[in-house]
This record gives structure tokens, sequence and C-alpha cells, in this order.
């Protein structure tokens, strides 16, 4: 067994060890068990039935405070599934490392004491002294800014595709590749740089945005390297840059399609030497940081136009990742409506009827996120109760843009019970106008008493009422 402890100790990765190891009994050696107790991450000990035959003090405590998962399926635990995953169609890594033989890695939803959780599992079998698989170690890491549920910030998602970025991020995260994010407009590519860089190595030191649309190109090289007293006219004092302050952390540059052809050269540099110079100095500094990129621009188009240089482009795009967009992934749009409603109206516990979420639902969004975030917080100012009604969504998409599915304009009534007055119809510019015109019409034809009844249905008085049909004259 001394031979056992002495591989176990000889690499710092976790579970590099357990790959050749030969166990030699049919039960867990009573070291093994000791060896997973003490380490710092969450580990689980399981057989080729899926029975969890240990759970170290780590997983206890993060995942399993209250009740023993010992002598119960793995599959149970974690997804409270009655068949091993691969029969409940998720991904299985028990039954992949069965075919590959070797260690597998997989993003799962799993059930914990906080609800579901992204988690992240490695997988490593155990052989026994025929070389046959006998037992399996997983080892489990929460993904961080990433929700399966509404939160209040960070990403948020289950459909698939926004499972396979979560993936990548997983993957490439503990890294030093450089990455590059790739998506239309309002897909959250901060979001997901944050994400690589709380999972990273350098999560305790800084993320720093460059943005790079925003940045003039006389202004360019002095706020990303710095410059030094008398650079320039108006440099009165020597001013570090966003690269000295990214040191030991992460430089996002944001929207990288949009820097100068001349500072290409300039970041190049940086990238491949890891030294730059400050604006009017001659001295070469050094800095340690790793690069995130993201564009939503065609970098290889660019490249053939002469616009973006080839060889930056290698050095930048080490890792993509595609984010999705909104349409790739509607069936994340009720997760996210809950949860940027309580963004976009803290102290209003908004809630949203099953008519109006449809509408939301059949939109393209080219605007992605941000735009479905625009259109939420004008329908919160349409509403004044605590329910976001088909009408409320109407008014706010028709304000918005023209909508990408005929927008279809509910009666008066349905508006009347969320608005309780007529006065929200009022005649206003452009779409809410013939929407209130629209709605008034088909109230008057349907009503079969006077005016006066109208008006007290309405809940306004009988001279607004006449004010408003002469307005349709």
């Amino acid at each position: 067994m001394s031979e056992l402890m002495t591989v176990l100790s000889a690499s710092d990765r976790l579970l590099t060890p357990f790959i050749s190891l030969r166990i030699q009994t049919v039960k867990p050696q009573p070291e093994l068990m000791s060896y997973l107790e003490g380490l710092p991450d969450p580990h689980i000990l399981f057989d080729k039935q899926y029975r969890i035959l240990a759970a170290n003090a780590a997983y206890r405590q993060q995942f399993s405070p209250e009740r023993s998962v010992v002598g119960r399926t793995c599959y149970e635990v974690s997804h409270h599934f009655s068949v091993p995953c691969d029969q409940a169609g998720e991904s299985c890594p028990l039954a992949q490392s069965r075919l590959s033989g070797q260690r597998e890695r997989v993003l799962h939803l799993h059930h914990t004491s906080r609800g579901e959780e992204y988690i992240n599992i490695e997988l490593a079998p155990l052989l026994d002294e025929t070389g046959q698989q006998a037992y399996y170690v997983e080892k489990m890491e929460r993904v961080r800014g990433a929700q399966s549920q509404p939160a209040a910030q960070g990403l948020i998602g289950r459909a698939p595709t926004f499972q396979h970025m979560l993936s990548l991020i997983s993957r490439v995260a503990p890294s030093q590749a450089s990455v590059l994010l790739l998506g239309a407009s309002g897909t959250g590519k901060e979001l997901v740089a944050r994400a690589v860089h709380e999972s990273s190595t350098r999560s305790a030191r800084a993320l720093v945005p460059v943005d790079c649309a925003s940045l003039p190109d006389n202004l360019f090289e002095s706020e990303l390297f710095g410059h030094e007293r008398g650079a320039f006219t108006g440099a009165s004092t020597a001013k570090s840059g966003l690269v000295e302050a990214a040191s030991g952390g992460t430089l996002f540059l944001d929207e990288v399609g949009d820097i100068p052809l001349a500072m290409q050269v300039k970041l190049l540099r940086l990238l491949e030497t890891g030294t730059y110079r400050r604006v009017g100095s001659t001295e070469v500094r050094r800095t340690d940081i790793r690069v995130i990129s993201a564009t939503h621009r065609d970098l290889e188009q660019m490249i053939q136009a002469g616009s973006f240089r080839e060889d930056l482009y290698y050095r930048l795009s080490t890792f993509p990742i595609h984010l999705p967009a909104l349409h790739e992934r509607r069936d994340d749009i009720g997760l996210l409506v809950d949860a940027l409603l309580a963004r976009v109206a803290p102290q209003r516990k908004l809630q949203i009827s099953q008519a109006a979420l449809q509408l939301l639902k059949e939109q393209d969004y080219p605007g992605n996120v941000r735009e479905l975030r625009n259109l939420l917080e004008r329908a919160a100012l349409l509403c004044d109760g605590d329910t976001l009604a088909l009408g409320h969504v109407e008014q706010a998409v028709a304000s918005g843009r023209r909508p990408s599915v005929p927008l279809r304009v509910s009666p008066l009534p349905t508006l009347v019970e969320s608005d309780g007055v007529l006065a929200k119809l009022a005649p206003v510019p452009g779409a809410l106008k013939n929407i209130a015109r629209a709605a008034l019409q088909q109230l008057l034809k349907e009503h079969q008493g006077s005016r006066a009844e109208l008006a007290q249905k309405l809940g306004i008085s009988e001279r607004s009422l006449y004010r408003k049909l002469k307005a349709q004259d």
C-alpha cells in the first residue's frame, strides 16, 4: 500500500494518479478512502453499479450537508433519476469511461441543497489487478457565473445550445489560453468573459474590460499601455494603462474588430512577448495577463479585406466560443423574463401572463437578450399592476420596433382588465395611437347601451369619453 500512497502524492492533479491505479481487493482499501476524505474538492467513490461507496468531507459540506449519500446511486442523488443518466437522455461519464477506458469530463445539472446547479464532473476509473475497471472517482466543481434558474446576475439558461457554451467555458477557464467570443450584439459576451475569469486561476485578480469601439484612435495606445508625463499635449502627469491594471488577471478586449490597424501590431507584440512600452517611454515593461476578446464582426472577412491582421487573429482565437443568439434558445426566454423583470423593476414583484409570455417567445430578437430586457422595461412602465398582460407586451413591442410576427391587437376588455381605465389607451404618437383607436372602435361596436354606461364601464367620465370619440373623427 506504500506504493499506492507514493503514487498519490507524486502529482499535484488530484485525479491523475487514479488513472493507472490497480485495486488489489474487492473493497476499496482504507488508505484510498482516507486519501479521498482529505481532498479539498468534493469527491465521491462509486462502483460499477453506480452505488456511492464514499463521499468526502468537501462533498458532504457543499452538496449534502443534511443527508448521507452512501449506499445510494449517483444518478438518483444528482438527478433524481430512476435509471442511469445515459438511459434518461443525459450524458453519463461512467458510460463514456467504459467505452474510452480513460478519464471523462461532462457538464451536468445537479440537484443540490440550493436547488439545481451547473456542476463540472471529472471522472476517473480505478482498475483492478486484471486491468478491468472496478471503481470510479468523481470530482465535482460548481460552475461560477451561470445559473439554471432566474438569478440576480450572471448567465441564465437551460437550453442545449446554452449548456454546450457552458461546457466550453468550463474546459477553457482553468487554462491560460486566449479566448475569442463570437456572437451578435446583446448575447452577453461580457458575462461570458466574467464567467471564464471567475472560473480561472486568476479569479482573485482583476478582470479589466476595454471597450475597443469607444476609444478614439489617437487615445487607444495611451489608454491601453499608459503614457509618460509630457508624452503629448495634455499629458501633465504619467498614467498607467489598462494592461498594467490587468496584470495578474484578465484583459477583456470587447469589440476587438474595432481596434485600429496600427494598434493591432502593438497588441500582437504584447500577446507574443508579454512586453509593452508606455507612450513617450523607451522602457520595456512586462505584464502577466490572460486575454479574452469578443466581437460581433466577421474577422475572417475583415482579414480578406485587409482591415484585420491574420497573425493577430490566430493569437486571439486559440479557443473560440460561439454565443448562441436568443432565437437559438427560445426555451430559455421564460427563465430570462423572470430574471430580467427582477432587474428592471426590483421594487415591484412583477409577474407575466401566459399569453404575454407566448408573444415574447414568438419574437426573433435581433438585439438578443439586451432587446428582451428593453422590451420588458417598456412593458413594466406601461403596467400599473403587478402582472404584465398581453396588452402591455403588445404595446411595448409595437412602440419599440416592427414586430417579427403579425401583432395581434387584443380586444380592449383585456387592456381594461389589466389597466383599470381607458386612459392608458389615450392617443399617443405612432403605433400606440393605432392600438388605442382600434380597441375603442371595437368596444363601441360591441356596446349596446348609452355612452354614460360605457364611460362608467371604462372607469372614466362621460366628458373624457366624448373627447376620445371626438379625436377619432
